[in-house]
């Protein structure tokens, strides 16, 4: 079973009361659809860093509250192949890392892990919690990495980062696969790589916003 297939049997695209029962007893038969989804954008900070976050979210635990203030109950479905052995194990807390990342920065507070046989037939259902990932790893698993270790980390990378690029332009983070370093180096003068759109750029230099000249 694919990830995107567990997604389709999971999920229903309103609340329970809202769905017909032909809908929820035909998703066997769905095609699989990676396009629906949410979107998480949160404000958070990282040591002394400041950080504005936003990536792809799998559902809602129950519905959206109707407080824009109030938390969201997001939740994420991941896949794993059932573990087998010791080396299985350390493979799967390596997932447990990815997992915890994604979830723990954009605020996700639950993950649903469906486990496959090597013939992709879903075995089991594991639900965590995102905050206890790190507890879980270092007291049950073979602590294999530490959470701690990784937010102090990226706290003092950033700190780099805002040290070392210290010029308008477009710059490029970059790790080769299995190499020890990091590697930061501009590759454009100017702009802003296409990752703002030219409108919202020309919005945030205007007088009245507080950033033009």
């Amino acid at each position: 079973m694919t990830g995107y297939k567990f997604e389709t049997l999971s999920l229903i695209p309103a609340t329970w009361a809202e769905t017909s029962r032909d809908y929820i007893e035909g998703r066997e038969d769905l095609v699989v659809n990676n396009y629906a989804q949410y979107c998480s954008v949160v404000r958070t900070g990282i040591g002394k860093s400041k950080l504005i976050l936003g990536g792809e979210v799998d559902a809602l635990w129950d519905a959206k509250p109707s407080r824009i203030d109030d938390p969201i109950n997001w939740v994420e479905l991941k896949t794993a192949a059932t573990p087998l052995s010791d080396r299985d194990v350390l493979k799967y807390e390596r997932k447990l890392l990815k997992f915890w990342i994604q979830s723990f920065l954009l605020g996700v507070p639950k993950i649903i892990v469906g486990f496959r046989s090597k013939d992709g037939i879903l075995q089991s259902l594991e639900e965590l919690q995102t905050n206890q990932i790190p507890k879980l790893v270092k007291h049950k698993g073979k602590g294999s990495w530490d959470g701690n270790l990784c937010i102090n980390f990226t706290a003092n990378f950033l700190d780099w980062l805002k040290s070392t690029i210290v010029e308008d332009g477009v710059w490029r983070i970059r790790k080769k696969e299995k190499a020890t370093v990091i590697e930061v180096f501009k590759i454009e003068e100017s702009g802003h790589g296409d990752i703002l759109s030219h409108d919202f750029f020309t919005w945030r230099l205007r007088p009245e916003q507080g950033h033009g000249p």
